[in-house]
C-alpha cells in the first residue's frame, strides 16, 4: 500500500480542517513557492510503492521549496503546474493557516537523490514564529522524516548527543529530528520551507506528501530500546561488540600486557628508570621526588631518580564512569536489572550549574555499566583484580602517568606516577562569569577562601608527602575563568563589578581602580561614564560594567590588571598553603579550560607547571606555545581526546574524527608536537573507559573517547597506535602485546 501522509489544512477556505496534501499530486488547497529550486512534477514511484517528486537544489545560499495554506484562489494548481513555478502575482494576500496538533509530529516521505549524504533545514512556521529541525538524508531507499513539533535535543533526554539515524522501526526506516529549536502555535501553521545550507552542486531530494499527526510517539521510538544488557548500543556493529557472557570473558580478560623486549623485567621498560624517566638521556638531579627543570632549551619533569620525564597519563582511571541514570528512561534500556542489584544506586545531578541547565531525566536510580561487565568477567570482589589488570594494560601501552579523578587505590600498587586533586569547597563568596559550566569562580580575596584551601589541601596532602611515586597536585578544575561570546574575556571583571558592596572581589577591584585613577571624576572620565560622579555608584549592586572599546581603552586596560589580580590571588593562595603542607612535590595547577591570557601568565608565574584542557588537533592551537616560551615556563596539557562515533557512544568527542582508525593517527599528531614543542612536559588523555551509551550521570556526556569500551574490551588498533607513540616520545622500547 501506497504511504499517504497527511496534512491537516485548510481545503478551500482560511480556516478549515482535514484536506490530504500529496506533493506528487498537488490541489490548490496548498501553495509551493520554490527559491533557488526547481520541482518536477514528474511522479516517480520507489520500490515500497510511494509516489514521490523531485525537487532539485541549486548552488545558492539557501535554496529552498516553501509549502503554504492555499485560500482558494488557484494558486497552488499553478504551483504544481511545472518547476519552478511560483504562485501568482493576483493570489490572495489573506493569510491562512494550518490547524495542527498541540505537542504533535511533522511526517514527511522523503528520499534523497543523490549518491551522498546531504543536510535538509525543516522549518516550521507561524507567522513570526519558527521552529527548525536540521537533519542528515543519507542515499538510499525512502524514508520518513519525524519532525517534533516543539523545541527538543537529545540533552531533555539525558544525553549529549542522541541516537544515530536513520533506524528502522519494524515499519519503515525512519529519520527522527532529535534536535528542534524554537517555537510555534500549532494551531496556526503559516507554512512549511525546505533548503538546504548552501550546496556546491546542484542536489535532488524526492519528497512524497506529509503529515502532522498527534503525539510525540516517533521521537520516543528514537530513544526506545538502545541499550543491552552489556551497556552496549543495540542498533550498531563494530569489532569490538559482544553478546555473550563467554565472549565478554574471551576479549576482556585477554594476556597482560607483555614486557616490550626481552631485556625488560618487572614491568620496567628498556631505558627507563623504575619511575619512568629516561636513561637514554643525560642525568639530572636525583630529589627523591618528581620535579620540574629545563635543559638545553626544553622543559622536562624529572623522575626522582633524577632523568628526564614525559608525563603519558590517562585520566578517570577508575570502574565509577559507568554510571547512567535508568529512572525515567527505562525504554532505552532493553534489561534494567542491572539497576536494581549492587551495580545500582541514586543520585541527583541537578544544579543552576551549565552544565545541568538544559539536561533532563538526570536523578534518580542509575545503573553502573562498565562495572557489571567488570564483574562478569573479575566477580564481584574485584577491585584488586581490575586495578592488576588496569595497570598491566597501561603500561603495555607505555603510560606512565595516572591522571586526575583515577581510582585513589592505584597510589598503593607503587608501580606507576600518579596525581591528585585539591578541591576547594566552601561557604565564601563566588563570582559569576555567566558561563558557570562547573560552577561559579571562588573569591580568592574572601578571607574564607583561605580557610577552605587549607582546609583542601590538607586533605589532599594527607599521607601523601613523602611518596615519590606521586607526580603532583591540581587546584580545582576547569573553573570558569572566562565567559562565552566576543566579550567573554571580561566576564569575570564585569561579574564582580556587578556584585554588592559585601564582594571582596568586587572591593579588590574598586581598590585597584582608585589606585589607577586616584578620584572617581578621572576614572568616570577614563570609562565613560558620563553619570557617575563618586565612587560609592560603582559599589553598588548589579553595576553594569562597559565593554572595552577604542574610544576609552582604560577600560580593558583596568580588566587586564584586575584579572591579573584576581588570578595572581588564587594561584598565589593555593601555592603558599600547598608548600607549607607539602614542600617536596609539584603544584600543577588549575587544569585550565575556559581561560584568559591573564589566568596563563599568572599559573605560570606561581606554579611549578600550567596545566592546560585543550581538546584541538595540535596543542598549539590549543594555547600560546610562544607566550610559554616568552615566560619560560612548562606546561603539561592534562586533558585531550580524539573521538568517533563508529564504536557505539553517540559522541564524538570534543575533538571529532572521521573514524575508529583516524584516532590513532590524530593521537601521534598531537603527542609528537607536544614533546617537540619544548614547554609541553606531559599529555594526559581523556578518558580511560568509553562514556555510556545514554550518557554519564555527571552531565550526560556520551561519546566514544575510551581506550577500552564500556565491556572492558580494548580497542586493539587505537591502543596500538598510542603504545608506538609512547614508547618513542616516552623513551621506552615498543613492542609487546597491546591487549
Amino acid at each position: 500500500m501506497r504511504l499517504t501522509l497527511c496534512l491537516l489544512l485548510s481545503s478551500v477556505a482560511c480556516g478549515a480542517h482535514a484536506a490530504a496534501i500529496d506533493l506528487a499530486h498537488p490541489t490548490p488547497a496548498v501553495r509551493i513557492t520554490p527559491a533557488n529550486a526547481s520541482l518536477d512534477p514528474t511522479v516517480r514511484k520507489a520500490a515500497d510503492g510511494s509516489e514521490l517528486v523531485a525537487v532539485t537544489f541549486q548552488p545558492a545560499a539557501a535554496p529552498a521549496i516553501t509549502l503554504a495554506p492555499g485560500s482558494g484562489t488557484g494558486s497552488g494548481s499553478n504551483a504544481g503546474a511545472g518547476a519552478g513555478s511560483r504562485a501568482p502575482a493576483g493570489a490572495a494576500k489573506e493569510q491562512c493557516a494550518w490547524a495542527w496538533p498541540a505537542n504533535g509530529t511533522l511526517r514527511l516521505t522523503v528520499q534523497n537523490g543523490m549518491p551522498w549524504p546531504v543536510t535538509l533545514i525543516v522549518d516550521v512556521a507561524s507567522g513570526e514564529k519558527h521552529l527548525k529541525a536540521t537533519v542528515g538524508l543519507p542515499p538510499g531507499p525512502p524514508q520518513v522524516l519525524s519532525v517534533p513539533l516543539s523545541a527538543t535535543s537529545p540533552r531533555a533526554f539525558g544525553m549529549q548527543v542522541g541516537p544515530p539515524m536513520p533506524f528502522d522501526d519494524g515499519k519503515v526506516k525512519r529519520i527522527v529530528a532529535t534536535f528542534t529549536e524554537g517555537a510555534i502555535d500549532p494551531a496556526k501553521v503559516t507554512g512549511v520551507t525546505l533548503s538546504m545550507p548552501q550546496p556546491g552542486a546542484a542536489q535532488t531530494v524526492l519528497f512524497g506528501s506529509v503529515d502532522a499527526v498527534a503525539g510525540d510517539a516517533d521521537l520516543k521510538a528514537a530513544y526506545t530500546g538502545i541499550v543491552d544488557k552489556y551497556g552496549q548500543f543495540t542498533r550498531g556493529s563494530w569489532p569490538e561488540k559482544i553478546d555473550s557472557d563467554e565472549a565478554l570473558k574471551a576479549r576482556a580478560i585477554a594476556p597482560k600486557g607483555a614486557p616490550a623486549t626481552s631485556g625488560e623485567s618487572g614491568g620496567k621498560a628498556a631505558g627507563l628508570d623504575r619511575f619512568g624517566g629516561r636513561t637514554d638521556l643525560p642525568a639530572m638531579q636525583a630529589s627523591g621526588f618528581f620535579r620540574v627543570q629545563k635543559q638545553g632549551e626544553r622543559w622536562w619533569l624529572v623522575s626522582p631518580e633524577g632523568h628526564a620525564f614525559f608525563s603519558l597519563g590517562v585520566n578517570a582511571v577508575n570502574h565509577t564512569d559507568g554510571r547512567a541514570y535508568v529512572q525515567g528512561r527505562e525504554f532505552m534500556f532493553a534489561d534494567t536489572s542491572g539497576a536494581n542489584g549492587p551495580f545500582g544506586g541514586t543520585s541527583d545531578s541537578r544544579s543552576d550549574n551549565g552544565s545541568q541547565r538544559d539536561n533532563g531525566m538526570n536523578h534518580g536510580r542509575w545503573w553502573d555499566v562498565y562495572a557489571n561487565n567488570v564483574a562478569r568477567t573479575l566477580g564481584n570482589n574485584y577491585d584488586n583484580a581490575w586495578r592488576r589488570r588496569t595497570l598491566d594494560r597501561l603500561k603495555a601501552w607505555r603510560f606512565n602517568t595516572l591522571g586526575n579523578w583515577s581510582d585513589p587505590g592505584f597510589a598503593d600498587d607503587k608501580r606507576m606516577a600518579y596525581t591528585v586533586p585539591i578541591l576547594i569547597h566552601g561557604d565564601f563568596n563566588t563570582v559569576s562569569t555567566g558561563y558557570d559550566y562547573w560552577g561559579r569562580m571562588p573569591d580568592p580575596f574572601d578571607p574564607r577562601f583561605e580557610k577552605a584551601t587549607q582546609q583542601a589541601v590538607a586533605n589532599a596532602t594527607k599521607d601523601k608527602a613523602n611518596d615519590p611515586w606521586l607526580l603532583g597536585y591540581f587546584a580545582d578544575n576547569e573553573l570558569a575563568w572566562a565567559g562565552q561570546g566576543p566579550q567573554g574575556r571580561w566576564a569575570l571583571a564585569v561579574g564582580s563589578l556587578a556584585q554588592g558592596p559585601q564582594s571582596p572581589a568586587k572591593q579588590a577591584f574598586i581598590a585597584s581602580l582608585k589606585k589607577t585613577h586616584g578620584d572617581a571624576a578621572t576614572f568616570a572620565k577614563a570609562w565613560g561614564l558620563n553619570n557617575l560622579t563618586d565612587w560609592k555608584q560603582l559599589e553598588a549592586s548589579g553595576f553594569k560594567a562597559p565593554d572595552p572599546s577604542e574610544a576609552h581603552p582604560a577600560v580593558a586596560a583596568d580588566y587586564i590588571a584586575f584579572l591579573k589580580l584576581f588570578a595572581g590571588q588564587y594561584f598565589n593562595t593555593v601555592a603558599r598553603t600547598l608548600k607549607k603542607a607539602d614542600p617536596h612535590h609539584l603544584f600543577l595547577g588549575g587544569r585550565l579550560a575556559v581561560r584568559t591570557p591573564e589566568v596563563e601568565e599568572m599559573s605560570a608565574k606561581y606554579t611549578d607547571v600550567t596545566s592546560i584542557n585543550t581538546y584541538t588537533d595540535l596543542p598549539e592551537h590549543g594555547f600560546d606555545v610562544a607566550e610559554f616560551k616568552k615566560w619560560d615556563k612548562p606546561v603539561m596539557i592534562t586533558e585531550f581526546h580524539f573521538g568517533s562515533s563508529d564504536r557505539g557512544p553517540f559522541g564524538n568527542g570534543v575533538a571529532a574524527v572521521a573514524s575508529e582508525e583516524e584516532r590513532g593517527k590524530a593521537y601521534t599528531r598531537f603527542v609528537d608536537a607536544a614533546a617537540a614543542s619544548g614547554v609541553v612536559v606531559g599529555t594526559h588523555w581523556f578518558q580511560y573507559v568509553d562514556q555510556p551509551v545514554t550518557g554519564r550521570i555527571l552531565d550526560g556526556e556520551n561519546s566514544h573517547i575510551g581506550l577500552v569500551g564500556i565491556t572492558d574490551i580494548p580497542f586493539e588498533g587505537f591502543t596500538r597506535a598510542v603504545t608506538e607513540t609512547n614508547a618513542r616520545v616516552g623513551g621506552g622500547s615498543g613492542g609487546g602485546s597491546q591487549r
